[in-house]
């Protein structure tokens, strides 16, 4: 039997400089052959070739039933987990570990574009820590807005606190929303999207700050231990982001401004399914609220609890 080079999905979106989770897309929908040994997803060599022909306009389109070992199981027969935080790395862990047969996927997106996944049915649970400046609440608000009419149940994760990345002793004396038009102070900001930067906004609009008078403002970081570095090395004087990444770099400290609440987000219709449940189950262990309190930065007094339906 002639060997041929198969490719775990995390290889092929290397070599097609793309995501895993694009990867996995592709694959549920048919544009791109593999098969399971086990839980695991492989691609073999020529057909990822053949698709990077299809792509140019030289490869063949294959009929699917040429492809003897098609995926059997779609990603969304399992979880599709979007969200940043290392709480959803320890969580994914967990699941994996009680329910190996079944796919857990993870999406690094940001609170807004989580939402709208679970409303397109590109993923089935979602974070999200989004502040609503009419309310003074998280969430819900955001909820109600981006999936109209759908029944979903929010679930805690934890309580965190958002502030200022700044360099050790705060030399700039960064204290308040305000101080970010200082002249001499360079700030980092976060994606469009993600929770910090809706908090930024937000604070500013209640404030009649305009953002062009912050320098640093167009200048973005796609998670809160890349605003941490980014401070660290002294590339920014301020940051905004979760305590959390505070604590796992060095030469920063931490301003606090805001506890907020960072929450998982489930259809209704989805909660008494196997995934789900064993999901549900394990945010209320013993284990799972052990292994996160050891970390610090994390306030797990509401963890596993439903906030709302929608």
């Amino acid at each position: 039997m002639n060997e041929t080079v198969s490719y775990t999905p995390e290889e092929v979106a290397k070599i097609l400089k793309i995501s895993r989770f694009t990867v996995y897309e592709m694959i549920k929908r048919g544009d791109l052959p593999a098969y399971h040994i086990g839980r695991k997803v492989r691609v073999e060599s020529p057909d990822l070739e053949n698709y990077i022909k299809i792509s140019k306009g030289t490869g063949m389109v294959s009929s699917p039933n040429e492809f003897t070992s098609p995926v059997q199981t779609s990603p969304l027969d399992g979880i599709i987990l979007c969200g940043q935080d290392i709480i959803l790395d320890i969580l994914t862990r967990h699941l994996e570990r009680q329910m190996p047969h079944v796919p857990f996927l993870r999406n690094h997106s940001g609170s807004l574009d989580g939402l709208l996944a679970l409303y397109r049915g590109t993923a089935n649970a979602v974070t999200t820590h989004l502040w609503d400046s009419d309310t003074d609440s998280y969430n819900i608000p955001y909820i109600r807005r981006i999936l109209p009419g759908h029944r979903t149940v929010i679930i805690n994760l934890a309580y965190r606190q958002e502030g200022f990345y700044v360099a050790n002793g705060n030399p700039k004396a960064i204290q308040g929303w305000e101080d970010l038009t200082r002249p001499e102070v360079k700030f980092v900001n976060r994606e469009p999207g993600s929770g910090a930067r809706v908090l930024l906004d937000e604070k500013l609009r209640l404030l009649g700050i305009d953002h062009q008078s912050i320098q640093g403002y167009q200048d973005e970081e796609m998670s809160h231990l890349a605003v941490a570095s980014s401070v660290a090395r002294g590339m920014a004087d301020v940051g905004i982001g979760i305590e959390k990444a505070a604590l796992q770099v060095q030469g920063i400290d931490f301003v606090p401004l805001q506890k907020e609440r960072y929450d998982l987000v489930i259809r209704k219709e989805d909660t008494a399914k196997p995934p789900f449940q064993a999901l549900l189950s394990i945010l209320k262990s013993a284990s799972f609220h052990n292994e996160i309190a050891g970390m610090g930065g994390y306030d797990l007094s509401a963890t596993g609890k439903i906030i709302a339906e929608t």
